[in-house]
């Protein structure tokens, strides 16, 4: 199939999308991921193009950079002891239950970092639908940048284990990432002062009177930047992305219409085609697999318990019982860090065929169900109150 019939499929599934969506009162994320796999099904996508493999990667790293975009420091910092006692809670109980899981059930190593990851791509499209006003889904979006790097790392030791083992090539990549962290927190702090001693420099990075676009531009150029960075230094390349955004929701806060603009490049084009892709790579008949789909539920469902009964202890005395539940539904879609952990497994041939499809589907039906059942409960529970 040429590259040219490939994106005609694309543009009429980036049009039909939020049709369909409307039409089925389906999340447009879950319609653009059904479509994907259906298309592909059908014989008028394919998954192997470079073209439709890079700009998906793309979409991914997009969509991490608006999540950054999403974080305000300056709130964080105030509330950070109140959310750092109740984070640490639930992240030492999510860990402890997914190694109970590990070592009840005697599952493969790569389940200590499936079980309990985080990410905020599922996340993003809750909130580009419902806002932040929310307040159990304003601490789902605190929880998920916590957890993210938390998965970010998990999966650079894991990734650096397959490859290289328990040596000095582990402890250096692990060093490397370290100081990177360290290096990233510094020039914020870096930057926070700049900033308080020549407050003109906003204005000169990018101006009010944005005739040529250069707040885009800025923050497209820091975009790849730091991208390029972390894949010069071997890291994960979303953490470059991810802080890119941070960078310029933080400090060019003048520039009230960037995040929106920002947001509806990324909604209308680079991130529906991340989802597309990820939809291109589950074929439905998969599904008619007792074994896989089993499987797949199995692993969900593990993924799911252990987020109801951290959330519970964690975030009751913040939260009501209803709230509570919706908060764990809301951080059990790790759909895109899912994918790339049973990639990279798959790839060293630590799992079975069967292992990295049944993954896959667990991260796809992590995204629709899950997804859909929290769009039928907040419907439900908002429209009574």
């Amino acid at each position: 199939m040429s590259s040219s019939s490939i994106f005609i499929s694309i543009a009429l599934l980036l049009i039909l999308s939020p049709a369909v969506s409307k039409i089925t009162r389906l999340p447009v994320v879950v319609i653009e991921i059904i479509l994907g796999s259906l298309v592909t099904w059908l014989g008028f996508l394919e998954t192997d193009n470079e073209v439709f493999d890079k700009l998906a990667k793309i979409g991914f790293f997009y969509l991490m950079f608006l999540a950054g975009m999403e974080i305000n420091l300056k709130k964080f910092s105030q509330q950070r002891g109140k959310l750092l006692k109740s984070a640490i809670i639930y992240f030492v109980s999510l860990y402890s239950l997914s190694f109970g899981i590990y070592f009840l059930f005697d599952l493969n190593p790569v389940y200590i970092v499936i079980i309990p990851i985080v990410s905020l791509g599922m996340i993003m499209a809750l909130i580009n639908e419902y806002g932040k006003h929310l307040k159990w889904l304003e601490i789902v979006l605190t929880v998920g940048v916590i957890g993210e790097i938390i998965s970010i790392s998990a999966i650079v030791i894991y990734e650096s284990y397959i490859y290289h083992g328990i040596g000095f090539s582990l402890f250096k990549n692990l060093a490397i990432f370290s100081i990177v962290l360290v290096l990233l927190y510094y020039s914020f702090k870096l930057l926070h002062l700049l900033f308080w001693w020549f407050p003109e420099l906003r204005m000169f990075i990018m101006p009010e009177d944005d005739a040529k676009a250069e707040s885009v531009r800025i923050s497209a150029a820091l975009f790849i930047a730091l991208i390029s960075i972390m894949s010069i230094l071997h890291i994960d390349m979303v953490l470059g992305a991810f802080f890119a955004g941070i960078y310029i929701a933080n400090f060019f806060k003048h520039k009230k219409d960037l995040p929106h603009t920002l947001h509806r490049v990324g909604f209308g084009f680079l991130v529906p085609i991340f989802f597309i892709h990820v939809g291109s790579t589950l074929d439905p008949m998969l599904i008619l697999s007792l074994e896989i789909i089993q499987q797949a539920l199995l692993v969900l469902g593990a993924l799911v318990f252990v987020r109801i009964i951290s959330s519970y202890l964690a975030y009751s005395s913040h939260l009501n019982v209803t709230e509570t539940f919706l908060f764990a539904l809301g951080d059990s879609m790790p759909l895109t860090f899912i994918i790339a952990v049973a990639t990279i497994a798959y790839e060293a041939t630590l799992i079975s065929k069967n292992e990295y499809l049944s993954l896959i589907v667990t991260g796809m039906l992590s995204g629709i169900i899950i997804m859909s059942l929290l769009k039928l409960l907040i419907a439900r529970v908002y429209t009574k109150t």
